[in-house]
């Protein structure tokens, strides 16, 4: 339940940034945040059960943030649900045809960290921006935040969205919007998927090359670090299944989860190591639980004053980006292709509609091809 309380709260509001960035309105950003948390408990019940082993699944949070990122599409919301279910069979293809695993495995971890860092780069500036526009509102969230870092790591994005739903608490108790009960009660919000070649090359391709190598390549390194064996292939079907499913209602995309994957598999589920999958299967009916209440979640968000949930989102993404810049510039061979990805990354370009991410990656790939007999 710790597992999946923090991989909820510690991410949403980066979820429903990026639906709100690529056009969802409120009640579509709502639909498909409780679509993705719908699908990822139901694929950890699934993959838990099956395997017998404490495997998690989470939603892309750097796919999230890189949908923040893009902005809107030509073709608007329903060309960005085409793009996500693009997604999931592009994830689907990756647990059936081994080759394209090979591939995605292929591209250097400095590019594509850097592409990663380049994407969060723009959302974590929230808390600074933040603190410049309405530092009394902010200002309390950035405490709690840097406190809890300092004595309760695992809590810190928790618990700053808690500090953010106090400043909430008290921007409606003394202002005169009210919150309407309907906002509280789940939704789903189904749209007619359309495909435009903008949305697949600056949504799709982007969004499932950042979902393998920041969560599906990392979750399996996490998960054999702990002594475990994912089976890449069922985990592929799965996630690939349950983003499928879930992009009519809004869904981004699901994946192994990575960082948060240690509190289900790790010795905080017990001692017995055989036993530990049951962790899995009960953070993903906590995900289920949680995905219910997610309009709720949404409505509070909506109300929230300037500046308070970028702030909220940017300090939930700064470990994130640190852990993708110190992986991009790890090697000083690969450091000048790595900065160019993560500039063009950075600039928030779109080229013929097509999103910065995508141009991130073909420019420090073309960088490091022209450079690389003169590395080092």
């Amino acid at each position: 339940m710790v597992s999946a309380l923090v991989g909820f709260t510690s991410a949403f509001v980066v979820v429903l940034s990026g639906l709100t960035g690529v056009g969802a309105d409120a009640g579509q950003a709502s639909s498909g945040l409780l679509a993705v948390s719908v699908t990822m408990g139901l694929a950890c019940i699934a993959l838990a059960s099956w395997t017998r082993l404490p495997i998690t699944v989470a939603w892309s949070t750097p796919g999230a943030a890189l949908l923040a990122a893009t902005g809107p599409v030509e073709g608007g919301w329903p060309a960005a649900v085409g793009a996500f279910l693009v997604t999931g069979g592009l994830i689907l293809l990756t647990g059936l045809v081994p080759r394209l695993g090979a591939l995605i495995a292929g591209i250097p971890a400095s590019v594509a960290q850097a592409m990663l860092a380049g994407v969060l780069f723009q959302l974590c500036l929230g808390p600074v921006t933040g603190l410049a526009e309405n530092p009394l509102a902010v200002a309390p969230v950035v405490a709690v935040w840097l406190l809890a870092l300092r004595l309760a790591p695992r809590w810190a994005a928790p618990l700053a969205f808690v500090a953010a739903a106090v400043v909430i608490g008290v921007h409606l108790a003394t202002s005169d919007v009210a919150l309407d009960p309907a906002a509280l009660a789940p939704r789903l919000e189904l749209t007619a998927p359309a495909f435009t070649v903008a949305a697949v090359v600056g949504i799709a391709l982007p969004l499932y090359l950042v979902t393998m190598a920041g969560q599906n390549v990392p979750g399996v390194a996490v998960m054999a670090g702990l002594g475990y064996t994912v089976p890449w292939r069922r985990s592929m079907l799965v996630t690939g299944v349950g983003t499928v499913l879930g992009a009519p209602a809004g869904g981004h995309a699901i994946n192994l989860a990575a960082i948060s994957a240690a509190l289900s598999a790790g010795p905080e589920a017990g001692e017995d190591r055989s036993r530990r999958w049951v962790a899995g299967v009960t953070a993903g009916v906590g995900f289920v639980l949680l995905g219910v209440a997610s309009a709720a979640f949404g409505a509070l968000v909506l109300l929230a004053p300037e500046g308070v949930i970028p702030a909220v989102a940017g300090l939930a993404l700064l470990g994130t980006l640190a852990a993708s810049l110190q992986a991009a510039l790890a090697d000083p061979g690969e450091r000048i292709p790595a900065v160019v990805t993560f500039a063009t990354a950075a600039s928030g370009i779109a080229v013929a509609g097509v999103s910065a991410a995508f141009w991130a990656l073909v420019a420090g790939l073309v960088a490091r091809l022209v450079l690389g007999p003169a590395r080092g």
